[in-house]
């Protein structure tokens, strides 16, 4: 079993040529300076450079090096909170706006694959989602009513799953979802943008911006690129410490390979009601020589470093797999992400709360990345270009969502609760306790320390505290990284920010 952060790597990018860049090295103006080269930022991207803006991509990465590269890439319009939840929270024309700007985004990922010839494995394909029990089947029932209710008549409740080990109770049945290897896409859509006259610089670190009329995003090494516009597309915002971090709660999502017999399972998406759920598509082989397709299973979520066992999760994972699909043979990959869930189900999309009118953000996918981040850059491309678009209102990162208020209360309490690490004893007590490549949080005086041990044991030791908003991290045993658990900051074992949203290292021990 693979356990190394780079696994995922191998599953979506292994062969994968991605178009040449470079690190930004000047100063630059452009119309649109777009930081994050992943889904979101990308598609805005493409779209802005076919409306003729001259635009220009940050990535502290590769291209799609964050999150783009763990997805799972299911894309569906059928959304995992439930559309009887969405009605109760948005309105029934509220979800069915977020029905519609889904199944548009499945639409706009099919018309650029096909319009920039980019073969990324794209297909249309039926999913299911089936129940386990009776309370599920009544669930159930209950969505079908609210899917009928939004004018979702396509969807019908069937008897029975197309496959019967997965369930003998029923499952809603919905047409025209689809499935694509995330990585060959993005890499069709970095080399479009490219084509199209705009610039993407990676390993190019944003740590600072300078707002105003013109806004201005400035690397570590000093180089700045300033536009009439700046779009943040990096997960979660990295451009500011409160506004929408109150509103948004970081996850770990975990997924593993497996191979089994070409043909064996049908090709469509399969998920579950269950607590932590579970969901499956294949990953087609085409090669007429080769007698396997790739099992894709994914679930087991928790709040980002609150698991002291991770690799637990893919155990259970592997576990269910085989249970549920006894043809399963050997495993091949397994990999984390991180998922951000909005206290209210929808992506935040649009211009950035307490900022200029041209600073505008793209975050909370909520396990619907593919999805939430084209519908980013359709949305983005019609404010900066001045056109209504009728999901406005719906994605506002300023929407106060009063019927969200008890998930709202109990995520911030959550976080609140992290702040006992700082009065609670250290893991160890000396750094010769932590076994080699392993990290471990200890007590300094009245500081923690992040104690990291190589594999030649050698230890080394920086501040505990996320410096974002002073949460202590916590060891990722499965990523080999120091996760926070309060708004999901991660960094590598020697304290080097890998993900906000800060922007910062943590600092040298005390």
């Amino acid at each position: 079993m693979k356990k190394e952060s780079g696994a995922t790597l191998s599953v979506w990018m292994n062969h994968l040529k991605l178009p040449n860049t470079q690190h930004l090295r000047e100063n630059l103006t452009c119309d649109v300076c777009v930081v994050g080269a992943g889904i979101a930022g990308l598609t805005t991207a493409y779209l802005l450079s076919k409306e003729g803006k001259r635009v220009v991509v940050l990535d502290s990465k590769e291209i799609g090096g964050g999150e783009t590269s763990r997805t799972t890439a299911h894309l569906s319009n059928a959304l995992d909170d439930m559309y009887y939840r969405l009605i109760k929270l948005f309105g029934t024309n509220g979800a069915r706006l977020a029905c519609q700007s889904h199944a548009a985004a499945i639409d706009k990922i099919e018309q650029i694959a096909t319009d920039e010839n980019i073969d990324c494995d794209f297909a249309r394909v039926d999913g299911y989602q089936f129940a386990n029990n009776r309370s599920q089947e009544e669930e159930l029932l209950k969505e079908l009513e609210a899917l009928q209710q939004i004018g979702w008549d396509d969807v019908v409740l069937r008897k029975e799953s197309p496959l019967d080990m997965l369930s003998a109770l029923p499952c809603l049945h919905y047409p025209n979802q689809g499935r694509m290897h995330a990585m060959k896409y993005l890499a069709g859509l970095a080399k479009a943008v490219l084509d199209n006259g705009g610039q993407i610089y990676t390993h190019s670190h944003v740590s600072d911006f300078q707002l105003g009329t013109l806004a201005t995003a400035v690397t570590t090494e000093g180089y700045a690129v300033t536009a009439n516009h700046l779009v943040v597309a990096t997960n979660t915002p990295v451009n500011d410490r409160f506004a929408i971090h109150t509103k948004q709660a970081p996850y770990r999502t975990y997924a593993i390979g497996v191979q089994i017999p070409k043909d064996s399972v049908p090709d469509a998406l399969y998920w579950d009601l269950d607590d932590p759920y579970h969901y499956v598509r294949l990953q087609k082989n085409t090669t007429a020589e080769e007698e396997f397709d790739l099992l894709i299973v994914g679930g087991e979520d928790h709040k980002t470093g609150q698991h002291g066992h991770p690799i637990e999760c893919f155990q259970n994972l592997e576990r269910w797999t085989r249970l549920k699909f006894p043809m399963a043979q050997g495993l091949l990959y397994n990999w984390s992400g991180q998922v951000f869930e909005p206290t209210d189900s929808l992506a935040y999309i649009g211009r950035n709360p307490g900022d200029n009118d041209n600073v505008y953000i793209a975050t909370g996918d909520s396990g619907h990345g593919m999805t939430h981040g084209t519908i980013a850059g359709m949305l983005l491309t019609d404010l900066i270009m001045e056109r209504p678009n009728p999901w406005a209102k719906l994605y506002d990162p300023n929407r106060v969502n009063l019927k969200s208020a008890g998930t709202y209360i109990k995520e911030n309490l959550n976080v609140a609760a992290q702040m006992k690490d700082h009065v609670t004893p250290g893991e160890v007590e000396d750094p010769m306790q932590v076994m080699p490549g392993t990290g471990r949080i200890m007590r300094k005086g009245n500081s923690k320390v992040a104690v990291y041990c190589d594999q030649d044991g050698v230890r080394y030791q920086c501040s505990a505290v996320c410096p974002h908003m002073g949460c202590v991290v916590s060891w990722n045993s499965v990523e080999s990284s120091w996760d926070c658990p309060c708004h999901g900051s991660r960094f590598d074992p020697f304290g080097k920010v890998i993900t906000g949203p800060t922007k910062h290292d943590l600092g040298p021990a005390s």
